[in-house]
């Protein structure tokens, strides 16, 4: 048996919702430098998200899975994948888009740790 109800739902009025200050997301200013190896380890998240993506980059820099897990603490190959992205336009403009910094940054990060 089919039973149609005829009733509109009650809403609550919002007027004495308050936002939680301490609920609120932490935002980093862009002029607040991101440090290096957080930029890299994003970046290299970025870049494992995708198959495709991931299996070019562990080919053209020679690692594989056991090696960059062991050298994360490793300036050298947290600065492959900003590498990995300079070396490759489109994929710096959309990294830096998903992290939400500019491709400038990326490549700063990975001077910085090159340096």
């Amino acid at each position: 048996m089919i039973r149609f109800v005829t009733e509109r739902p009650v809403y609550l009025p919002l007027t004495n919702y308050t936002l939680a200050k301490d609920r609120t997301i932490p935002h980093h200013p862009a002029s607040e430098p991101t440090q290096p190896q957080v930029l890299a380890l994003a970046a290299l998240g970025w870049v494992l998200e995708s198959e495709e993506r991931a299996a070019r980059y562990l080919e053209l820099t020679g690692l594989d899975p056991e090696s960059l897990r062991a050298g994360l603490g490793d300036p050298a190959i947290l600065a492959s994948p900003l590498e990995f992205l300079a070396n490759h336009e489109p994929d710096l403009i959309r990294a830096a888009e998903a992290l939400a910094v500019t491709p400038e940054e990326l490549v700063a990060a990975k001077d910085a740790l090159q340096s």
